[in-house]
């Protein structure tokens, strides 16, 4: 139980921090871009992945055409399109073989990243800077590290990414909802009938 508190604790100061030191700019051309979309492709792997396909279930309540990269039943980016790549490390090989085909068709790119210097960023035509992983384990053996005192973390890989990444990519649907004048009514019009 103690760990669970502490994680939690770890992971809710971590969003607190990351929401004081979001960039306004970063923030509102990143709304502005998704509102002048007519077409708009979410990616990410592993669970930057779930966390961009649940980013696109609000943006589909929100009556956005918006589809899964991946999915069987997505049709073809084109030229004037945004595609959305949600990734920690902006290193992923997937979403950056994604974003250099959306740069090749023309599409805009909008990034979601801890590294703004990462490949994926750097093909970006927008990025929005979220911190992710803040320590990292020095020493390999869990037997030293144990006796060194160095614990491992209780956010183990990308989980304070992709928490932050979550609720920024949730407050971006709040703005969202607010400069389109749409009430929870109107996405629970757009919610899944048959689940």
């Amino acid at each position: 139980m103690h760990e669970v508190k502490r994680a939690m604790d770890m992971i809710t100061n971590h969003i607190k921090n990351a929401s004081r030191k979001l960039d306004k700019e970063e923030v509102n051309n990143f709304i502005g871009l998704l509102l002048k979309s007519e077409h708009i492709f979410v990616m990410g792997a592993g669970r930057s992945g779930l966390v961009a396909r649940a980013f696109a279930m609000r943006l589909m309540h929100l009556g956005f055409d918006v589809r899964v990269i991946g999915e069987t039943i997505t049709p073809a980016l084109r030229k004037g399109d945004l595609l959305v790549g949600v990734s920690g490390s902006g290193e992923t090989s997937l979403v950056v073989s994604a974003a250099r085909i959306a740069k090749e068709i023309g599409a805009k790119i909008a990034v979601v990243t801890s590294y703004p210097e990462s490949t994926l960023a750097k093909l970006a035509d927008h990025i929005v800077t979220l911190p992710g992983r803040v320590e990292v384990a020095t020493t390999k053996s869990y037997i030293d590290r144990q006796i060194a005192g160095e614990y491992e973390s209780l956010t183990p890989l990308g989980t304070l990414f992709e928490a932050t990444a979550l609720v920024f990519l949730d407050g971006i649907v709040a703005g969202l909802m607010n400069k389109l004048g749409k009430k929870e009514k109107d996405l629970t019009a757009r919610h899944a009938t048959i689940e």
